[in-house]
């Protein structure tokens, strides 16, 4: 978790060395046990993280990743390999992150409920290519995006 904390922490060797930087310590240990808080991963900060569930390795992803104050998480398929529970679970984290910071979150998801409960504005790309952007509502209607997705009624077997 401290790896994410390595920005704000600029410790140098002297100051290491001589103790000077125990209160920027102890700011990166506080600042990584809120953001393992903020994942219910308080009571696992002591476990290898090879040791965690794959749904908890996600979020320790998240967590490591929102220590470093980042004003734009970037997250690429971030429900993948998750049950209905932890896919859940990690959209009211991305809820909860969204609500109390000020972080731009963009995601690339093929977990369409996830999308639709999470996003403000999509863009729906096929084979590489722009078909369309909007609200979830304007985007899940759109005859280009339901074909691409669901085939045409032609195409019905």
């Amino acid at each position: 978790m401290r790896v994410g904390c390595h920005r704000s922490a600029g410790a140098g060797f002297f100051s290491r060395i001589t103790g000077a930087d125990a209160p920027t310590e102890r700011e990166a240990d506080r600042k990584a046990h809120e953001a393992l808080e903020l994942f219910d991963l308080g009571a696992l900060a002591n476990e290898p993280a090879s040791s965690l569930p794959h749904g908890h390795q996600r979020a320790l992803g998240m967590a490591v990743a929102l220590a470093a104050d980042p004003t734009l998480i970037l997250l690429d398929e971030p429900f993948t390999g998750m049950n209905p529970e932890e896919t859940r679970r990690m959209m009211e984290h991305v809820r909860r992150i969204r609500a109390e910071r000020d972080i731009t979150i963009m995601l690339v998801e093929h977990d369409m409920q996830a999308v639709m409960g999470l996003c403000e504005r999509i863009t729906v790309m096929n084979f590489g290519q722009f078909l369309t952007e909007g609200a979830p509502q304007e985007v899940a209607n759109d005859p280009r995006v339901i074909e691409a997705y669901l085939g045409r009624n032609e195409d019905a077997a």
